[in-house]
């Protein structure tokens, strides 16, 4: 628990400046994430991190995370995303080829998913926080945050104080469906607050609903990553933060919860 908080505030200073000073050094800082994060997913598909398929799956990481007015800066500026996302998959089939089936279909799929998973969900991550000047970025990113962490402080208390039905114990032994719903009530309760004293939504009404929404599809963010592990059999998805595991293992719930907001017209 020592090196879980220690940890937790090293991150904490390092990233919260990043947040604030915005622009390039938080996009950058991004980047490096999602490349962890893309990193730690096909090594558990054992894909390994030096091969040409990771350098691929890197590569069409970046291009995700790229702002739609930097995309004229690259070498690929004629193609829009999906156009680059079907040349990935034509040569990374075709690898599969030239190395005589040694990496694989699936292995194929498991880049091309790994990619666009954490590239989307990071995309929008970068999307919020550099969006229209009328958005209140910073108190937006805060206040995702603040639902992600209610959501999961809430699971854990109200899980060990009222637990009893488990949630999914093939994937997650320890989740409950009381811990669930008091994740929820307690991101709805940290969003109402939030809405007090900065408002960030039309109504009270609204800000429920989209904490609500928030707090359920971060919950299935964090099964999808405990499902990722159990299948591959690992504890972590990777050790870049001491106590806690690595950036999947931090930032599962934040992949679900960006793109959903996003498609509901949170940022907008």
């Amino acid at each position: 628990m020592k090196q879980r908080i220690i940890t937790a505030i090293i991150a904490l200073i390092i990233f919260v400046p990043f947040v604030i000073i915005g622009g390039m050094p938080f996009q950058l800082l991004v980047y490096a994430m999602a490349t962890i994060g893309f990193v730690e997913l096909i090594r558990m598909g054992k894909i390994s991190k030096y091969s040409i398929p990771s350098i691929l799956g890197i590569g069409l990481v970046w291009l995700i995370l790229m702002q739609e007015s930097n995309t004229d800066l690259t070498p690929l500026a004629w193609f829009t995303k999906s156009e680059v996302i079907m040349l990935m998959v034509l040569l990374l089939l075709s690898y599969t080829v030239l190395v005589k089936n040694k990496f694989t279909f699936d292995h194929a799929g498991v880049v091309l998913l790994s990619a666009i998973y954490v590239g989307m969900g990071f995309y929008y991550l970068i999307e919020a926080r550099v969006g229209p000047e009328s958005t209140d970025a910073l108190a937006t990113i805060l206040y995702v945050f603040l639902i992600i962490w209610a959501t999961d402080t809430g699971a854990y208390f109200f899980g060990r104080a009222f637990g009893k039905r488990k949630l999914w114990p093939k994937i997650s032994p320890n989740k409950t469906v009381e811990g669930a719903l008091g994740g929820v009530f307690l991101a709805i309760v940290v969003g109402v607050i939030f809405q007090a004293i900065h408002p960030i939504e039309d109504s009270f009404l609204a800000i429920s609903s989209v904490s609500l929404l928030a707090s359920i599809f971060g919950q299935i963010g964090d099964l999808v990553e405990s499902a990722f592990k159990r299948h591959y059999e690992v504890k972590d998805s990777g050790n870049v933060l001491p106590g806690h595991g690595g950036i999947l293992d931090r930032f599962d719930s934040l992949l679900f919860v960006m793109p959903i907001l996003h498609l509901v017209g949170f940022f907008n």
